[in-house]
């Protein structure tokens, strides 16, 4: 047996946009960006998380909200959870907006036991004053959960002594169940197959008399009805602890503002982005550029022929210079603008103003946000030459 293979591993996963990448990298010392756009992680980062003196695979699985794939990250996300490449999961939740999260949690608990998860964003429910009943919730789900502000560093020691107790047999998760509908729970057990298995396999050949989209409306509607029935147990939640979050959506999701406000701070972005680079760009390119003399004369002077002088001057220098004058300025100025909107939680609205009109072009609304990232790449170079 191989060393890679003796290696236990452990998924990460949980719904875009729930501090999923920097659970990630306080875990592992990565420096994995965090950002939920489209296209931001489709393939699973991979990191190394110690427990003791063992070393565990923690693998960063894309974000998603149900192991029911309607996007390339899902499918990514649902394929190797049920690959059985995973020795255990950690399942990241918003905690201040638990029942959505929760759907997903129970899905996962249906195709591995084990799975510890990780309550985030507690300061954040704090603030809020959302009160959460971390041990109620622990018996719901028959797992355990560790409360974290993972920003701030808190909670982080308790989640990994949590994973690693969980690879050890320590811990012996008891996961809860879906209560599906008659037809789907009778459907499971006359396969005489594992309830992970049965479900998967109904999935391809639904009941008699069910379609696959009505299976699949069905089941998530379970999930949810699940997931409601643990967030009344477990958590209390103020009658205006999103009144400003409402007023807010009011302007940004309404139709007489919203795709105005839209192209409005996309043209800013923009704008800012490329004439904003011009001036560093300028001082990059003359500065790298004016180096290739100095370079040239060094090369000669250690008795390089003029052809490879050339080459390295006047080809791979210049190259380089060029690239890293045009590329920089730009990505330097463009990601961290996009990164404070994504913290301020506008690039979800984005996407969820844009949905409907992706959809009938069947995409969906995350999209249009790589096609910003797009549309910035193509357009700065022809803005570097034009100059």
């Amino acid at each position: 047996m191989t060393g890679a293979a003796r290696t236990p591993v452990v998924a990460l996963m949980g719904n875009p946009n729930v501090g999923k990448s920097t659970v990630f990298n306080a875990l592992t010392g990565a420096r994995q960006h965090t950002g939920n756009w489209s296209g931001k992680t489709v393939s699973g980062a991979r990191g190394v998380l110690h427990c003791g003196g063992r070393e565990v695979a923690l693998v960063d699985l894309p974000g998603t909200y149900s192991l029911r794939p309607r996007s390339a990250e899902e499918r990514v996300a649902r394929d190797f959870l049920v690959s059985g490449e995973a020795n255990a999961a950690v399942l990241v939740a918003d905690a201040t907006c638990l029942e959505r999260n929760l759907i997903l949690i129970l899905q996962v608990l249906e195709v591995i036991p084990n799975v510890v998860v990780c309550l985030n964003l507690m300061d954040e429910a704090r603030k809020k004053r959302i009160r959460i009943d971390v041990p109620a919730l622990a018996r719901e789900l028959g797992v355990p959960v560790v409360p974290c502000a993972a920003r701030r560093g808190r909670g982080l020691p308790q989640l990994t002594q949590a994973v690693c107790r969980l690879l050890d047999g320590e811990t012996v998760p008891h996961p809860t169940t879906i209560r599906y509908p008659a037809e789907i729970e009778q459907a499971v057990r006359a396969s005489a197959l594992p309830r992970a298995e049965a479900l998967a396999a109904l999935s391809a050949q639904p009941p008699a008399g069910l379609t696959p989209q009505q299976l699949d409306d069905r089941m998530t509607a379970a999930a949810a009805l699940r997931a409601e029935e643990i967030a009344l147990t477990c958590v209390q939640v103020p009658a205006d602890a999103d009144a400003r979050d409402r007023r807010i959506d009011r302007v940004l999701l309404s139709r007489r503002f919203g795709l105005p406000l839209i192209l409005l701070l996309l043209a800013a972005v923009f704008y800012i982005t490329l004439f904003g680079a011009n001036v560093p760009s300028e001082w990059l390119g003359d500065h790298l550029l004016g180096l290739g003399a100095p370079f040239a004369a060094g090369l000669s002077a250690l008795g390089l022929p003029p052809f490879a002088v050339s080459l390295l001057v006047d080809g791979l220098w210049r190259v380089l210079a060029t690239v890293v004058s045009v590329m920089l300025p730009p990505m330097a100025i463009f990601f961290p603008l996009f990164t404070l909107l994504e913290d301020a939680g506008y690039l979800p609205r984005v996407a969820f103003q844009l949905d409907h009109a992706f959809r009938r072009a069947h995409a969906c609304g995350k999209q249009s946000l790589t096609m910003c990232l797009g549309q910035k790449r193509m357009r700065n170079p022809m803005n570097f030459h034009l100059r």
